[in-house]
């Protein structure tokens, strides 16, 4: 048999052994730190949320971002499909199952309201401006449009027959808030608030809200109002809407400076135009003081147009007492 020799084992001296298992030691070696995590005194240590690696699910968002095509009708696409999402639209469909709220307009009304569309809780109590948030009868009734009290939503048929107001509006359609219309039906809708106006001759249709003025200025004018060309209040003449032709007076009576129609045969000039704020109770890009104030301003001219109809009428009535007088007169003669 043959023998083996055994390997020789190597050896090691103090200071060898501590080089070699000085790198062991470090490996193993606990940080403070982490023996402070069961320490219930001690705070927890946390890590920094901005130096984490991306998640799996994120590496897979980019690289399908990545492998995405960068044609320019995929580019169009994308962009269509985003802005339709941002803007929250909603199609007709949506709503549908939700009654059309009813216009309340009648002829010889000093001022016709336009509301942007009914709300959700507007289109299923039938009232106009129902939610609870929304200022309009509160602004109606401080501006002096409805100087004794403060009208309920439920009270807006009397609107026209005592105080000579209306309300309608430009889309007809509910939806939750306006950001689920699109622009195009909001210009449409103002060619049928033209038409409306054309019909009914109130002496001011009030725009309540910018972006009801927006669309009616692309439609009349075919582009978007520029920052310097829109303000609140009376807009100039050259804005009137429902200006048209005609025989003679529709309704009768005199035109004055304030707006009114004809009585002698030939156009009418149309509605002036009032700008007033956004009633919302979502829209804060005013103040509460800063609303009543722009809508005080209506509220002064229509019951200045008030006074002076009141004046006309007594006049009427002394002109016909006068006749009768003297009928009677000459009668016993």
């Amino acid at each position: 048999m043959s023998s083996r020799k055994k390997s020789a084992k190597p050896k090691i001296n103090s200071r060898s052994l501590d080089a070699y298992l000085e790198p062991k030691k470090a490996l193993t070696a606990t940080d403070p730190a982490e023996d402070k995590l069961d320490d219930p005194d001690t705070p927890s240590i946390r890590p920094d949320p901005d130096i984490l690696t991306p998640t799996s699910q994120q590496r897979s968002k980019r690289k399908r971002a990545d492998e995405e095509p960068t044609t320019d009708s995929h580019r169009k696409n994308t962009h269509e499909r985003n802005s339709r999402r941002s803007k929250g639209y909603a199609p007709p469909s949506t709503y549908d199952h939700l009654p059309p709220l009813t216009d309340t307009i009648t002829p010889n009304l000093f001022c016709v309201f336009v509301g942007l569309n009914p709300g959700i809780q507007t289109a299923t109590k039938g009232h106009p401006y129902a939610h609870p948030t929304n200022l309009y009868w509160y602004l109606l009734h401080t501006s002096g449009l409805t100087p004794d009290r403060r009208l309920a939503p439920a009270e807006y048929v009397i609107l026209p027959e005592k105080y000579s107001l209306g309300n309608t509006n430009i889309v007809s359609r509910a939806t939750k808030d306006g950001s689920q219309l699109s622009k195009a039906e909001m210009v449409d809708g103002a060619g049928v608030l033209d038409e409306k106006i054309r019909k009914w001759e109130p002496e001011v249709v009030c725009l309540v809200g910018k972006s009801i003025w927006e669309a009616v200025w692309k439609w009349k004018h075919g582009r978007g109002i520029k920052k310097g060309e829109f303000k609140y209040g009376f807009q100039d003449d050259g804005e009137k809407m429902g200006r048209k032709k005609k025989s003679g007076g529709l309704f009768g009576g005199k035109e004055t400076e304030e707006g009114g129609s004809t009585s002698s045969g030939g156009r009418w000039d149309g509605a002036k135009v009032f700008v007033a704020t956004s009633t919302s109770g979502l829209a804060a890009t005013l103040s509460l003081k800063e609303k009543e104030e722009i809508w005080a301003e209506l509220g002064r001219w229509v019951n200045k147009r008030r006074e002076e109809r009141k004046g006309v009428e007594r006049e009427g009535k002394e002109v016909g007492g006068a006749e009768k007088v003297s009928v009677a007169v000459s009668s016993k003669e």
